[in-house]
């Protein structure tokens, strides 16, 4: 263990608490959701906010975060643990939390297939909300949400990670439905066709019969996720796409 240099007073410097936070975001039935939690005790008791909480002295950022998620949503160990956290970024204004000066680290991630999470801790309650209607959130929880939003869409631009939310075989409107309920556009399908079609290592064609849609239109080529996991060129949203959380 370190020990201060000699002449360092600590006490010189006022206290301040370190917390994380997680903006967990998924696809469901066509929509983009964020988990968001209840809050049972105050400050804002009553009102829902991201999952986190105090980073313990003995503890990174990162397992604070992973074991706050798991003690607030019910979520288990090895769901929590099988997260790609992304830090997203250090919110540390002065008048953040009531309580006293508090710096909170934020992380995001976009996961597929999660289950329904239940309140624990010092949450009274936990669930998936739609991400377009949240309402007012507690602290500055509505300023990270809409920033890890950001970061998120743009993680669909130059990773493949959209093709995890599709199944194991899939047609370029499932693929291309993904990425609308992310960024909130609607995208020309013969364009976002020629750019996933010629993009290396995005998609694999299957070999075997179309699969039709349910439309009246022609049956629809099946693919696959391709081996790659950046996309070289970006496939980049559209310019002039709206702001903020609108799924």
């Amino acid at each position: 263990m370190s020990t201060a240099p000699e002449g360092y007073d600590p006490h010189a410097f006022a206290p301040f608490a370190v917390t994380v936070d997680l903006a967990v975001f998924t696809v469901r039935e066509g929509r983009l959701h964020v988990l968001l939690v209840e809050r049972g005790e105050d400050p804002y008791k009553g009102h829902w906010a991201l999952p986190g909480g105090f980073v313990l002295p003995r503890e990174s950022a990162e397992e604070a975060a992973r074991r706050e998620l798991a003690e607030e949503t019910g979520l288990t160990q090895d769901t929590v643990c099988a997260f790609h956290l992304e830090q997203l970024r250090t919110y540390s204004d002065p008048d953040r939390d009531p309580r006293m000066r508090v710096v909170s680290v934020a992380y995001a991630a976009l996961v597929p297939d999660l289950p329904e999470p239940r309140g624990g801790g010092d949450a009274a309650r936990a669930r998936w909300w739609d991400a377009g209607g949240t309402g007012p959130l507690a602290f500055d929880h509505d300023r990270i949400l809409a920033d890890a939003h950001d970061r998120i869409g743009a993680k669909l631009e130059y990773t493949c990670l959209a093709t995890a939310f599709c199944p194991a075989e899939f047609t370029l409107g499932e693929l291309q439905q993904v990425y609308e309920t992310v960024w909130g556009v609607e995208l020309d399908r013969p364009n976002f066709r020629r750019k996933v079609l010629t993009t290396s290592g995005f998609v694999q064609t299957v070999e075997g019969p179309p699969r039709r849609t349910g439309g009246r239109g022609k049956p629809a080529a099946l693919h696959r996720a391709g081996p790659a996991t950046a996309l070289h060129p970006p496939l980049l949203r559209p310019e002039g796409r709206p702001e903020g959380r609108t799924p």
